[in-house]
């Protein structure tokens, strides 16, 4: 499988380099992240919308080694809400934040990383939007939750990503339905050991069903990150088997994939929501892009033989 070495790679200096100078990179890198400053992604947002499309923002950047790298991190996604507050877009353009890019492995990550995207919860609060904490590799997971549940405490809204390649999530998903939880469900994108999440496609999209089926049935909003057509169609299935209506769920997707079904979904009366990175350190969302779908891999396959 190719999946777990991309993902291996994405963590190699060397391969960051080579990627990174490659000349065909620029362009591939492109269909995922449409810009790199608040003034190139403002018009994507303006564009998008105009388009009945949602948004989540995703400030790029992981590899954060001290806490002034974790506070310009915060700065950045609130500059993102900044701009945005003209727009007066409320909940149509939220936010996606990684607690890793706030601090969260330092020493004292934990409380560093509250700490820093505190003020980003309320600032989207204050222009009638919200934040979204995404969901990394399984050690971080215990963190992300117990700050998810701090943060509800003041901004109920605040919402939070379960993987269902992990084996945990069936009873995180019980858990985050019951309390009325924000919930966007992925496949998985990190490489984890067999010990802790499935390794087979067919087991995690067996996963998937039935957390998506729990989250239907609970008394959260669930979000369906998926671009699997199969697990769209049954997501449809559930909300209407648990009698939910058009706007009591999404489907989320990534800018880049599957743009005509984004504009489909949306124009079925589907809240659809287009999940929008940008910045300047783009290489480990990009490498966990292709490997999440062999599609991508080959798209910058070709383009590099094309180009190259």
């Amino acid at each position: 499988m190719l999946g777990p070495v991309i993902l291996a790679a994405s963590r190699s200096d060397r391969m960051r380099r080579l990627v990174s100078a490659a000349p065909v990179t620029k362009p591939v890198v492109d269909r995922f992240i449409p810009g790199e400053t608040v003034d190139q992604i403002v018009p994507i947002i303006r564009e998008l919308t105009d388009q009945g499309l949602e948004l989540t923002m995703d400030v790029v950047g992981e590899d954060i080694t001290t806490p002034a790298q974790a506070e310009a991190a915060r700065d950045a996604y609130l500059e993102l809400i900044d701009r945005l507050k003209p727009l007066d877009l409320g909940t149509r353009a939220e936010m996606s934040v990684k607690l890793s890019m706030f601090g969260q492995a330092l020493e004292g990550g934990h409380e560093l990383a509250l700490a820093n995207v505190r003020p980003v919860v309320e600032a989207a609060a204050e222009i009638g939007t919200t934040v979204t904490l995404d969901a990394e590799d399984h050690t971080t997971l215990d963190s992300m939750f117990a700050i998810h549940e701090e943060l509800r405490k003041d901004f109920p809204q605040t919402g939070c990503v379960i993987q269902a390649y992990l084996f945990r999530t069936e009873a995180d998903a019980r858990r985050l339905a019951d309390s009325g939880s924000r919930v966007r469900l992925v496949k998985g994108a990190y490489k984890e050991p067999a010990e802790v999440a499935y390794q087979q496609r067919h087991e995690i999209d067996k996963a998937y069903v039935r957390i998506l089926r729990t989250l239907m049935e609970g008394e959260g909003y669930p979000m369906i990150g998926s671009h699997d057509p199969r697990l769209i169609s049954i997501g449809q299935e559930l909300a209407r088997t648990a009698g939910r209506k058009l706007d009591e769920y999404e489907f989320q997707m990534l800018y880049g994939i599957r743009g005509d079904e984004h504009l489909r979904l949306a124009a079925e009366g589907h809240r659809m929501r287009v999940y929008t990175a940008y910045g300047t350190d783009w290489y480990g969302y990009f490498m966990r892009r292709l490997a999440e779908k062999p599609a991508n891999l080959r798209f910058f396959a070709r383009s590099m033989v094309s180009k190259g």
